[in-house]
């Protein structure tokens, strides 16, 4: 094994306790976590070659921002519910309901647009207080609490919309899914706030990739070889510039783009910093021995729906300005987008292990296959079957890595 003995008393610093320096055997070591970005990139580039190069024009990358955006808003939720060993079924008809509402409000009532917004928040938290109560007080299990959320929440959404479409949003409404920043800081043919974005993500990045290493050399835990740990965030680095700058030459910088990274930023420190985080993978992974250790459990779980019903509106709010009106069919399936998006990129079935950019990586997964398909005039009965088949395959891969970690 590489790497170095305890540091010795008065030393200057630790030695860092390095891992395999082969990429190859890095990757194999943990496949669970590295395998859904090696399937991403080899997916974007198989794309990219049957469409010639037209998947990753800066419009067609635009375009996956814009339609998939509320999918990964919904996964981030998912994700945390999957974490803490449940599930969630009714998002979809919450979309609705929420979008129905704001819709009522805007268009029927003539209120302003920041009212509609408010008032679908409003109603997505009350909804997640509703479900978290029968599941964290009262002890029924999410899949029924949910499954009967899914069937009360459209019959609410007919009702709002008295069984008919509402349109269209006013144009400050619209923009909320569809506007752009572009031009803020000029850019000759280009949107240069679009690079300037991504170069701080990047930078971003870098700085937190270099803070958690020194942290784990103080504290002698194992670390990636240096080579492979700078390869790793010149990757990164690449693929982030590559996809602003595709964005820059398109129509500039997605406000939803924007409301995604912080939602991403913001609930990937929640779950891997906070005592919030560490109680959900706690409960999701061994629910005794937390009851054990203190946990109050009924509470993580309440808020974990109510979070769940929050961020559910917040798809909600995205996809009615984006289809510029509410639909008593809204949200159809939704719910097994964001589940598949949460397995496929790395969460258990059985809880206790997934991330948040894992699942936003799964959710881009399944939005460029489809999108992909698209460009490529698949039928859409063999998408929906190779939809499926991606996310089979990928609950296989995680019962492999268990079986595979049991005989170590």
């Amino acid at each position: 094994m590489s790497g170095s003995t305890l540091t010795k008393q008065g030393s200057s610093a630790p030695t860092p306790k390095t891992g395999s320096a082969n990429p190859f055997l890095a990757i194999t070591q943990n496949l669970r976590e590295s395998g859904i970005y090696i399937a991403f990139v080899v997916v974007v580039l198989l794309f990219a070659v049957l469409t010639d190069g037209l998947s990753l024009s800066p419009g067609n990358i635009t375009n996956i921002v814009l339609q998939y955006s509320y999918v990964l808003v919904l996964a981030i939720g998912m994700l945390i519910v999957i974490v803490a060993g449940h599930i969630d079924l009714s998002v979809g008809s919450v979309v609705a309901l929420t979008g129905a509402v704001s819709a009522q409000l805007v268009i029927g009532s003539s209120q302003p647009w920041w009212v509609g917004i408010l008032a679908a928040l409003g109603v997505g938290i009350v909804i997640g207080a509703w479900q978290g109560f029968w599941v964290a007080f009262i002890g029924i299990p999410a899949f029924i609490v949910t499954l009967a959320g899914m069937l009360l929440f459209r019959g609410l959404t007919f009702y709002v919309l008295d069984n008919v479409s509402l349109s269209p949003f006013p144009a400050e409404y619209g923009k909320v899914a569809t506007g752009f920043s572009n031009g803020l800081i000029g850019g000759n043919g280009y949107d240069a706030f679009t690079l300037l974005i991504g170069a701080l993500a990047v930078a971003g990045f870098a700085v937190a990739q270099v803070r958690t290493r020194v942290a784990k050399v103080r504290y002698q835990q194992v670390v990636d070889a240096l080579p492979l740990f700078v390869l790793k965030i010149v990757g990164v680095g690449v693929v982030v510039m590559a996809f602003a700058w595709q964005l820059a030459h398109s129509r500039g910088l997605p406000y939803v783009l924007i409301i995604l990274a912080v939602l991403i930023l913001a609930y990937a420190t929640i779950m891997k910093s906070s005592v919030f985080g560490r109680q959900v993978y706690a409960i999701g992974g061994n629910l005794a021995a937390a009851q054990l250790s203190g946990v109050n459990v009924r509470r993580v779980n309440f808020w974990i729906f109510v979070n769940m019903g929050f961020l559910a509106a917040v798809a909600g709010v995205i996809f009615s300005s984006r289809s510029n009106g509410a639909q008593p069919s809204a949200g159809n399936s939704f719910e097994l987008d964001a589940i598949a998006a949460a397995f496929i990129g790395g969460a258990a079935v059985t809880g206790g292990v997934g991330k948040i950019q894992g699942a936003m990586i799964g959710g881009l997964l399944v939005g460029v296959i489809s999108n992909g398909m698209q460009l490529l005039n698949v039928d859409q009965s063999l998408q929906q079957v190779i939809k499926g088949l991606v996310l089979l395959l990928a609950v296989a891969f995680d019962v492999y890595n268990k079986r595979r970690g049991g005989v170590r």
